[in-house]
Formats: structure tokens, sequence, C-alpha cells
């Protein structure tokens, strides 16, 4: 009964805080924390269980925010659910990413200024390094159909945080032939003796892993952060014009 009460007040304390609405950076650290504390049960999407879609607010026990957060902190006995060692910002910071994928799924949610996503999209120099349909270059990965693979919350995190999560078909590698040359660029194919990528100047370049010298992979993506060089609603409207892209 006392943990019952302790957790309750916490939750009280905590009350301003999902008040304040869930930031970019709340729903980004609510994802990371998902993946680590709750995917294994719940899968990915959140449709592990049965009866229960947390991708599309679907919950058994709990519709507010605070009992979400209450069923994480103390878990639901007599259940698989166990407590999880989260303090109450970390709960909700899930509840936030939760949150957003249901939004994400719901139609008229996203209020985004597509016309507005598209032209940032144009004049802050996206097109340098990636291409929508017939427009833009080869250098980075093709965009035509990212909102058919990618939530907005997983778009604005790679805008804002282009580390945080590099898909494996987007790796850049670097390596050096045995004369010396240096060639960096993306990916495309790689078995046991050779690989296949695109360069800086959108060349495909093709070798044989007996010719090289070096061979890795880049820890971080050459791709910059847009964190301060873009608002709220300009975050917004850029991921909402990229999630309109469904390759049709």
């Amino acid at each position: 009964m006392w943990s019952v009460r302790f957790s309750l007040v916490a939750l009280a304390s905590a009350a301003a805080f999902a008040q304040q609405g869930y930031s970019p950076a709340d729903i980004q650290s609510g994802k990371q924390l998902y993946g680590v504390n709750c995917s294994n049960c719940h899968g990915p999407n959140g449709d592990f269980v049965s009866g229960v879609d947390l991708g599309h607010g679907s919950f058994h026990r709990a519709s507010t925010d605070n009992e979400l957060v209450a069923i994480m902190v103390q878990g639901i006995m007599g259940t698989p659910m166990p407590p999880a060692n989260l303090s109450d910002q970390q709960a909700y910071q899930i509840v936030a990413y939760l949150r957003s994928l249901a939004a994400a799924e719901t139609p008229g949610a996203n209020k985004a200024d597509l016309a507005h996503g598209k032209s940032l999209f144009e004049s802050k120099g996206c097109l340098n390094c990636h291409r929508v349909r017939d427009h833009g270059s080869r250098v980075g990965p093709d965009l035509t159909s990212i909102g058919a693979r990618r939530k907005a919350a997983d778009i604005q995190r790679s805008i804002v945080d282009p580390n945080a999560e590099v898909l494996p078909e987007n790796r850049y590698v670097r390596v050096v032939t045995r004369d010396g040359a240096t060639i960096t660029g993306r990916i495309l194919n790689e078995d046991t003796y050779s690989l296949q990528l695109i360069d800086s100047k959108e060349k495909l370049v093709s070798l044989q892993k007996a010719d090289l010298r070096q061979f890795e992979f880049l820890k971080n993506s050459p791709m910059p952060s847009f964190r301060d060089k873009l608002s709220g609603d300009e975050l917004s409207d850029l991921a909402g014009y990229l999630v309109s892209l469904k390759g049709l």
C-alpha cells in the first residue's frame, strides 16, 4: 500500500511535465527507452501482445497518460507485465513516443503544412544529397517512399539527430585501395568478396575486397543535424511533408 501511495505522489509531482506537452526530444528519448524496456515483449510496433496495440493507442487497462505511467512503474499484478526500472519522467517519455505513433496513424491528426514542408526540404539543401522521384541527388538515401517506411517521430529524430539511428541500408563506408586511393560512399550491396557503393559524386563504384587495404563502416551519418536550424513548426512541417511521400 505504501509503495502505491509513494508512486501516486511521484506521479502528481510529474504532472507538470505531462501538461507541458511532448517535444521532439521527449519522443526521441521515449523511442530509445521503449526499445530497451518494452520492445522484447510488446514488439517494435507495440502489437505483439494480444488485444493490445500500443502503436495505435489501444490499451487494455489505461487511457490517460498518468494511468499508463502507473502501469509501467508498478506493473500489473498477476500478469506477465512487471514493474519497469524507470523514473516517472522516463515513463512519460515512453508515453510521448506511443502517443506520437498513434497520432501518426490517425487520419487528420497531422496538421503539418505540407507545402511549407516541401519548400523547406528544397531550400535547406536536402536535394543536394537526397532524391524525391526524379529530382535531387543519389548520394544519400532516396526519399520517394520514405513515408511508407518510417513514422513522423522517426523522421523528426533523424532530422535533429542523424547519428541516433543509422539504418543498415543507409550506412556509409570508407575504403582504401591497395594503391592508396580513399573512397567514401553509401553502401548499396556487399557480399563475401565484393561491395558496391555510390560515392560523393554519384558514381557507382564496384570493388573487390581482395583489392582493398582498408574497409570500415562509418559510425556517424554524413547528414548534418538541423536541431538548431529549424523551429518546432518548421520541423513538424518538414517531417509532415516527408511522411506524405508514399512512392505514388
